[in-house]
């Protein structure tokens, strides 16, 4: 049986970082560490191809080799699979389909997907690979079932070209305990964290290890501290050890609530393992919006304060950000702004609220008949799919205000010194001079020193990082990168969209 996964395009996001990725030589971020993981699922004897769009190019004789096409993505993906979809009908190919966009929405691709393996492949594949081996396989396979990831394979990491990439992905649980009206993971999911041994994210790492990859690993749990007993009983002691061991070759990110940090053990121990990035999700500096969605971890807390403490625990913050809850005031936008430049979150990831399909926030909408088209995935394109509280056009236009500030030079310049002046790093990796990294330092002297309208930005806080923070300058290079993506980004949003929305 020859198989080939196939692994849609994302748009120019901030999450792409495809402007920043060019600095390094690299083609995307991450791998899709599903369609591997799939890859190790299935019979030992099959032919399986991997092509990832964001890296290589899918060619008609990929797709009439194979006997079955499997395409998994997310909702921002959705314009690429289409396409593929489309070529795989023009040309006769059978396709399979699962992961989180064909998972919440099913009903749009029956009768243009053959197959539809849904949910979580430990349970559903199977039966799948049991039926195309007996020559009758379904249209549909999906479960209620919260399968137990203990026995989930090592992803197949030499389908990859890895070195097209500037991390890598390993998982090591699924679930969040907490329950935002906002987030589809706890339906994609459950509330129940069910992780893996420490053997086994060990064994992850040691399959990319073994590759000789030496940089930056990305554990995408959606929150990676839901069981916080056994990551400081068991799983952070073992990392610790076993990177001891091999001399830190990886970094390490990862997604977490606001309360890790409460638990100085915790910080600690993640730190010590090799962690030294979170993406967190702020959401909103106002309490009203954050008792709307159900995020009852964030309130009652100085957030500014937590997050200075993750930052002096060596946790550099990733934060996400929403404006357009029923409950914003009109001074959102400023609010936003002004927590932001104080918190020294560096990459603030800010996006329009939206209401994926089957979260609690898609069926109140729903109710109060107010959704308006699907959810595109898309947090930078300025699109809803409901009817705001707040005038749309008066939404947006704050919405642009907030990007437009934030990663203005003087802002984002200012946000990183802010930061740099919290971080205290414990990175035990040993220093090593990488030819891509050094080509990396001269294209920003040239693209954000000479040619860049910030500047005079650059070179100023280069000088301070170099004379008071020397130990953090690869950091300062990255974050000056990631601004000028940041800035293209927003360039290409074009002007603003004039809405025909009824308000509510």
């Amino acid at each position: 049986m020859k198989i080939l996964m196939v692994y849609p395009q994302y748009p120019d996001t901030f999450w792409s970082f495809k402007h920043a990725l060019g600095f390094i030589s690299k083609k995307a971020a991450f791998p899709p560490l599903g369609l591997l993981t799939v890859a190790a699922m299935l019979p030992k004897d099959w032919e399986i191809k991997l092509i990832d769009m964001n890296v290589a190019h899918l060619k008609d004789k990929d797709i009439k080799w194979a006997d079955y096409v499997f395409i998994s993505a997310m909702s921002v993906q959705s314009e690429s699979v289409w396409s593929v979809i489309k070529r795989c009908k023009d040309l006769d190919a059978r396709t399979v389909a699962g992961g989180p966009y064909f998972t919440m929405q099913p009903d749009l691709f029956k009768g243009h997907v053959d197959h539809l393996v849904l949910n979580e492949a430990e349970i559903t594949l199977q039966p799948f690979i049991e039926d195309v081996i007996e020559g009758c396989p379904k249209p549909l396979y999906q479960t209620t079932e919260w399968p137990d990831i203990s026995s989930t394979p090592v992803p197949r990491w030499d389908l990859l070209d890895i070195n097209k990439y500037s991390s890598v992905c390993v998982q090591y649980s699924r679930g969040c305990p907490f329950d935002c009206e906002f987030c589809d993971i706890v339906i994609l999911n459950g509330h129940t964290p069910r992780t893996k041994s420490a053997e086994q994210l060990i064994g992850d790492l040691q399959g990319l290890h073994e590759r000789g990859w030496k940089q930056s690993v990305f554990i995408v749990d959606d929150n990676f501290i839901g069981n916080k007993r056994k990551l400081k009983s068991e799983t952070l002691p073992a990392l610790i050890k076993w990177m001891d061991k091999i001399k830190h070759p990886f970094s390490f990110i990862t997604e977490a609530s606001v309360n890790l940090s409460d638990d100085e053990e915790l910080m600690h121990l993640m730190a010590e393992a090799g962690f030294d990035t979170v993406f967190v999700g702020i959401e909103t500096p106002n309490d009203d919006s954050l008792t709307e969605c159900g995020k009852k971890q964030n309130l009652n807390r100085n957030l500014v304060d937590a997050v200075r403490v993750l930052h002096n625990h060596g946790l550099q913050v990733h934060g996400g950000f929403i404006v357009g809850f029923d409950s914003d005031p009109i001074s959102i936008f400023e609010n936003q702004i002004s927590f932001i430049q104080n918190s020294g979150i560096v990459t603030a990831m800010v996006g329009l609220l939206n209401a994926p399909h089957g979260t609690k926030l898609h069926k109140r909408l729903q109710k109060e008949n107010r959704l308006l088209k699907d959810f595109t995935g898309d947090n930078t394109d300025c699109s809803m799919n409901f009817v705001p509280k707040m005038n749309y056009d008066t939404l947006v236009r704050g919405y642009r205000r907030i990007l437009d500030t934030i990663y203005s030079h003087k802002k984002y310049y200012e946000r990183i010194k802010t930061f740099l002046d919290e971080y205290r790093s414990l990175d035990k990796k040993p220093f090593v001079v990488q030819y891509e990294y050094v080509c990396a330092f001269l294209k920003s002297l040239w693209i954000l020193g000479v040619k860049d309208k910030g500047r005079r930005y650059y070179w100023k806080l280069l000088v301070w990082t170099v004379f008071k923070r020397p130990r953090n300058f690869q950091l300062y290079i990255t974050m000056a990168i990631y601004g000028f993506h940041f800035r293209k980004v927003i360039e290409g949003l074009g002007p603003l969209p004039q809405s025909n929305i009824l308000q509510a």
